[in-house]
């Protein structure tokens, strides 16, 4: 069979302004990969997403390392069709010296350092060693975790590190290093927060009597045909209503003009392994409460198993973060999600006293409450209009008649 090289290119779609770096190569060089077996794990701000072999062969060549910044569709290796699967070389039965290592070290440090799996970062960083210390004796130059043993049996000193951040005696640290997804969580926070959206946070206090004896009749017929009735579709279902009052909050802010978007789609914020991410409900202006329930419930179970793809988390208009659910009663401001103009908090269900009017008179019952929150760009809204975004979506949970 003649020799074909095939590129293996990162995903050439990808939502603007998001950023992919490379975790880790699940194979190395001169090992055989099958055609659709995942050969990647790419790390963009939002999800963790598998490359997979375009062809079946011999990963030929690595282009680029783990922790490296990714573009859409740069090559990222290459797999030779008709290669026959390299033999790794057998190991010495003793370690050479640690001169010898040093000597070998300047030749293969560059593929060593690219093809680190995570045992093996976190043994050199245990170890206090610098992967262009260690010669890989593993597929393609690739440390091991026996080079790694070996490297500290012989005694190579610790990589220089910049000295430590002082701390009051006997307060021992533990370092946990930043995931790409949290590195940027956190730049999006502060370019959100500080550079790009004044924030303007309104707070009002929602009923919920009705939505509860609601959700009470219909609870079990919805389980019986498999789907879960959570608090989270009312909301979802009233802040659609809001939007229709008040366009501008499902819209964004160029410097030309305020772009409203024509379609619902609602961002459900959600806590993933790799952090809290929005996977998306496309178009819920057209969703009834049931469809908007089974929607909600299959994004959420894929973000908690960690099986979210790409189109999952892309697009978003609006965003809800229904932070209650972790006891929270109030957060504020929310951070704004990049070209979305507010998004919507609510809090922790509680009984609360409230003076409630029958006709004529007043009375104090224990009603079921909680708070909610509308984060702005006000450069998007002013604040009569946010307020009338939260009165019709508190209107549409306290007088609930579906």
């Amino acid at each position: 069979m003649s020799n074909e090289i095939v590129e293996i290119r990162a995903p050439a779609e990808q939502e603007e302004g998001t950023r992919s770096q490379l975790l880790r190569w699940l194979k190395a060089p001169g090992e055989p990969v099958s055609a659709h077996e995942p050969l990647i794990e790419l790390e963009t701000d939002k999800v963790t997403v598998e490359v997979a072999a375009p062809v079946s062969g011999v990963l030929a060549e690595v282009l680029k390392g783990e922790r490296e910044e990714v573009a859409p569709g740069e090559v990222l290796g290459r797999i030779a069709t008709g290669a026959e699967p390299r033999r790794a070389a057998p190991q010495a039965p003793q370690a050479p010296a640690p001169e010898a290592r040093a000597g070998a070290t300047a030749a293969a440090a560059p593929a060593a350092g690219a093809l680190l799996s995570p045992a093996v970062r976190r043994m050199l960083a245990e170890r206090g060693l610098d992967p262009s210390q260690v010669c890989g004796t593993g597929p393609g130059g690739r440390i091991t975790v026996d080079d790694v043993i070996g490297a500290a049996a012989h005694g190579l000193a610790p990589a220089s590190a910049p000295p430590a951040r002082a701390e009051p005696p006997g307060i021992a640290v533990r370092r946990v290093a930043h995931s790409a997804v949290r590195r940027r969580i956190a730049a999006r926070m502060v370019e959100s927060l500080l550079h790009t959206a004044p924030h303007v946070t309104n707070v009002f206090e929602v009923d919920l009597t009705a939505v509860l004896a609601h959700r009470e009749r219909h609870r079990q017929p919805f389980a019986e045909r498999g789907v879960p009735l959570t608090l989270s579709a009312y909301f979802v279902r009233a802040a659609v209503a809001a939007i229709e009052e008040v366009p501008e909050a499902n819209s964004r802010w160029s410097e030309e003009a305020l772009e409203i978007y024509q379609t619902v789609n609602f961002g459900i914020g959600t806590a993933a392994p790799e952090g809290l991410v929005a996977p998306v409900l496309r178009g819920a202006q057209t969703l009834d409460l049931e469809q908007t329930a089974q929607g909600i419930d299959t994004l959420v179970r894929r973000a908690r198993e960690g099986r979210l793809a790409p189109e999952d988390v892309r697009g978003g208009t609006f965003t809800m973060s229904n932070h209650g659910v972790s006891g929270s009663l109030i957060a504020t401001p929310i951070i704004l999600f990049p070209g979305q103009a507010a998004i919507l908090g609510v809090g922790k269900l509680e009984k609360r006293a409230a003076v409630v009017q029958h006709g004529d008179a007043e009375r104090i019952e224990i009603r079921p409450r909680c708070y909610a929150t509308l984060t702005i760009d006000h450069r998007v809204m002013d604040g009569v209009r946010a307020n009338r975004f939260m009165q019709v979506f508190a209107e549409r949970l306290g007088l609930w008649s579906e």
